[in-house]
């Protein structure tokens, strides 16, 4: 039997749009006009009529932690809390008293960031926290995720005295009292490793958590770094999971697992079981290698080639040094593994415009699709030498909403004049994907393709920045469908609505090609479609 929808505005992937389309057996079977999809109805068929309403594929979120999003959304909800320090501390101590945590438990909160508080633009440190509790452990994760504070019970626990030595990649905050309770990129696992374990069934739980979320955004495909998201859930628990809840039929985004290792070791254990980029089912699949290039900019981790504008003590940290790198890279490559790499910083981006180099040369591939994840602070001969290489980019326009505010300030004029240039890399023929980073961001698709298109803030709309690098709508919505599925080898079986492909679709409540450019965030998600079956409803 098949569903046969009329009556609507269908954005196939190609302009112009249809009017109709058909599913069956969890597959597009044609797009077209309703003249075409009356004379497909058979007797048993079911007509639905979209009312006018606009539909498209379903979105893919090429870059995102959805166990780190699941997790987040049972934490202290600091994103929407840190208009100030005090505002933030306020959260977590309702947080505390509303939730108990178990025996040997901690309080965690995500989404605070500093550059917003109006009580003073620092970030807290262990006093602060020990404000919320002096007895109970407490974590506050910034928004980025590059860096945390804890209090001073949890430091205790930790044992880290002023003594320590500084982790590789990372960096312990210090006082004239000794650890002032704050983490940067490779420090944090040292608290991470120390927080109590979930299990499966909890990871379980985070993961269904997620994808609710994520429907309800529009989005079907998720691109997700998860085995980094807890440091004692090793990646076999994380891969049991997803496999479970795809059997039971309750895995409502199809996951294709950008695959986060730290050491060559570890790498080549994964690989040695079994694992390639690719294997897998159309709902959970072995994506990319990826690796953690630098920090982020809000934190002043991200790694430039020059000073910090707004600090000049430092040019940020590279999590891994150029060795490791390329030997990480080089072996993926060998191997046939995709690479996708966090690169945030123009000179960090350097160390992987080398590492992927050396690897093509040892090992040339034709179709690798190795790819940077961010590529925000950009030079233009780097975005030459993404061209050359053919790499792949996964932007996430929706950080123009934050960082239009303070990265002229954080990196200067001259490299923020060359940065967030994904247009550029469009032109040069580069297909670039887009996504959430979330929990860095919320998953909020057309909140993502405003940014993209407008290049101004959602709140104020301060900007635009750098006006010329602007999307249309239609490659705005295309980095989010059809680059997206390329991104993960799978443009021929998801991303357009067309004959064969998998019937993954999102109806919106108005068309955005007919959207005041300052409104198209706020276009509603009426309903979301996995395999032609209904997966969120509004």
């Amino acid at each position: 039997m098949k569903t046969i929808y009329y009556n609507g505005e269908v954005y196939t992937g190609e302009l112009p749009l249809a009017e109709a389309f058909a599913v069956e057996d969890g597959r597009f079977l044609f797009a077209g006009s309703n003249e075409e999809a009356v004379k497909l109805a058979a007797t048993g068929d079911e007509l639905v009529d979209l009312r006018g309403n606009f539909v498209c594929s379903g979105f893919n979120d090429s870059h995102m932690h959805l166990l780190g999003f699941g997790n987040t959304l049972s934490c202290a909800p600091l994103a929407s809390h840190t208009g100030s320090l005090e505002e933030m501390l306020s959260c977590l101590r309702e947080f505390l008293e509303n939730h108990p945590p178990r025996e040997n438990g901690w309080i965690l909160g995500r989404g605070w960031n500093q550059d917003y508080f109006s009580d003073g633009k620092r970030m807290p440190d262990r006093r602060d926290l020990d404000r919320v509790s002096e007895t109970v452990p407490v974590c506050a994760v910034r928004a980025c995720g590059h860096c945390l504070a804890v209090n001073t019970k949890a430091l205790e626990i930790l044992g880290i005295t002023g003594d320590i030595s500084q982790p590789e990649g990372g960096r312990v905050g210090m006082d004239e009292d000794g650890p002032d309770g704050r983490f940067f990129d490779n420090a944090m696992d040292l608290v991470y490793s120390q927080m109590p374990a979930p299990d499966k069934e909890d990871v379980k739980r985070m993961i269904l958590a997620a994808c609710r979320a994520l429907n309800a955004y529009g989005v079907t495909s998720s691109q997700t770094d998860d085995y980094s998201t807890f440091q004692t859930v090793p990646w076999e628990t994380v891969n049991q999971a997803y496999r479970e809840l795809e059997a039971e039929g309750r895995l409502t985004v199809r996951v294709n697992e950008q695959s986060n290792f730290t050491s060559l070791e570890s790498l080549r254990e994964f690989v040695e079981a079994g694992n390639r980029t690719g294997t897998g089912t159309d709902f959970f699949r072995i994506g990319p290698l990826k690796m953690l290039g630098d920090g982020a900019l809000g934190a002043r981790t991200a790694y430039l080639s020059r000073p910090y504008a707004d600090d000049p003590s430092t040019c940020g940290i590279p999590v891994f040094s150029q060795e490791t790198m390329d030997e990480m890279v080089d072996y993926a490559n060998a191997q046939g593994m995709q690479v996708a790499v966090h690169a945030i910083g123009d000179a960090c981006l350097d160390r992987v415009l080398g590492a992927v180099e050396k690897a093509l040369k040892h090992h040339p591939r034709e179709d690798h699709r190795h790819g940077v994840v961010h590529c925000q602070i950009t030079r233009p001969d780097q975005l030459e030498k993404i061209r050359e290489l053919n790499l792949h980019v996964y932007a996430q326009s929706i950080f123009l909403d934050y960082d239009i505010h303070m990265v002229r300030e954080r990196v200067g004029e001259e490299l923020a004049s060359t940065s967030y240039s994904w247009k550029t890399l469009l032109g040069k023929g580069v297909t670039v994907s887009n996504g959430s980073d979330s929990p860095v961001e919320l998953p909020d698709v057309m909140a993502g393709i405003q940014c993209a298109v407008t290049r101004k803030t959602l709140r104020d709309q301060a900007g635009p920045y750098l006006p010329q690098e602007s999307f249309t709508v239609q490659e705005a919505l295309d980095s989010y469908t059809r680059a997206g599925a390329f991104a993960s080898f799978e443009e021929e079986k998801k991303g357009k609505i067309e004959a064969g492909m998998l019937a993954d679709f999102v109806v919106l409540g108005q068309n955005p090609f007919e959207t005041a450019e300052a409104e198209l965030k706020d276009i509603p998600v009426l309903a979301t479609f996995l395999g032609g079956r209904p997966v969120f409803r509004r």
